[in-house]
């Protein structure tokens, strides 16, 4: 088990010390996280012979984060993740503009967003870590202060549970979510084609060739989009289909079954050859799957090549482009209210 130095992320970037945080719990589970991006650096877990590999795409040191990065693995998104149509919105009648760092889109907080800081770390334990980042009126092109914390736990049931609160002294956009890349075989061990997948929402948000919701919310039966039961990320990924041609392959928002607020199961990925499972619950309204349509050769840990389709994301936020779809659930956070958004990957074998 190959657990990274917290030696290789000890450094200084603009004047705050990054670090590595090492979490462990009686079931020999280890979770590691920096504080730069608020980042899950890796996650070991046993296959059904109890064997451990890290199941999370990432690199090897701080450097490497820092410089690179582009995939914005295992990094919180934010201020908003996931994408905003040409960069712009209205909020109580004035127009914002923000970065367009994604074809016409602005994607993720834009240029420096929340992957790209360093947090403070205020709370640290055996098994977690509390994170604060205090975002400044205007950063990146969104409105109000707005104080955020991320808290890692890892569980003895063999949970890796985020949760994150925020508030604001105006009014705001404000979109949280975990961009880790997973292979349940290994990282670096190849395709995840034959590795099986379910959703537990019946409904998606179809987009454009931006990548952006059109505003539809449709059926995912008879459509390469339905997950319902569980079937091999392969299985129709290939598919002649116009989303799949979109996304270049999956890169969608599910709707999910659960009530927003409350802790619902969101995904359960399952390696048939380990035995390795994954389940993810949230308390948000949706899940973005995204299979690594656009990883190619990147340098990874150890020196591996990552390449297209060797992971998968589930990210659990609101709805792209939500600012700009009323009828989608809503993005914006007031002064006086708490933003509080909870997601667990919780691992067993099978």
């Amino acid at each position: 088990m190959n657990i990274i130095r917290e030696e290789s992320f000890k450094s200084v970037h603009k004047g705050k010390a990054t670090s590595l945080h090492t979490l462990k719990n009686k079931n020999g589970l280890v979770a590691q996280v920096t504080n730069y991006g608020a980042i899950i650096v890796s996650i070991f877990v046993p296959d059904r012979s109890g064997k451990m590999a890290d199941v999370v795409q990432g690199y090897d040191t701080i450097k490497e984060y820092i410089d690179g990065n582009g995939p914005y693995m295992g990094a919180v998104c934010g201020r908003c993740a996931n994408r905003i149509a040409k960069g712009k919105f209205i909020l109580h009648d004035k127009e914002f503009t923000l970065a367009v760092n994604n074809g016409p889109n602005h994607l993720h907080g834009g240029i420096t967003g929340f992957n790209k800081v360093v947090w403070d770390v205020v709370k640290t334990s055996s098994s977690g870590v509390k994170m604060e980042y205090v975002s400044a009126d205007m950063e990146e092109g969104y409105p109000g202060k707005v104080k955020v914390t991320v808290t890692y736990t890892l569980t003895d049931n063999n949970e890796l549970q985020i949760d994150y609160h925020a508030a604001t002294d105006k009014s705001t956009v404000f979109n949280l979510a975990s961009h880790s890349y997973f292979n349940l075989a290994g990282e670096g061990s190849g395709s995840i084609y034959d590795q099986e997948l379910m959703i537990n929402g019946d409904f998606f948000t179809p987009t454009d060739e931006t990548n952006i919701p059109t505003g539809e919310i449709c059926s995912v039966k008879g459509t390469p989009m339905d997950f319902t039961s569980p079937k091999k990320f392969g299985a129709d990924i290939d598919k002649e289909d116009i989303q799949l041609k979109y996304g270049a392959g999956y890169d969608h928002n599910w709707v999910l079954r659960h009530r927003t607020g409350t802790l619902g199961l969101a995904a359960v990925a399952l390696d048939p050859k380990s035995g390795r499972v994954m389940e993810v619950f949230t308390t948000q309204p949706g899940v973005q799957l995204y299979t690594a349509n656009w990883i190619d050769n990147e340098t990874g840990k150890e020196g591996k090549k990552y390449q297209r389709r060797w992971a998968f994301c589930l990210e659990t936020q609101h709805f792209a482009d939500a600012i700009n779809k009323p009828h989608f659930p809503t993005t914006i956070l007031n002064p006086g209210e708490e933003y509080k958004h909870s997601c667990v990957y919780k691992f067993s074998v099978k």
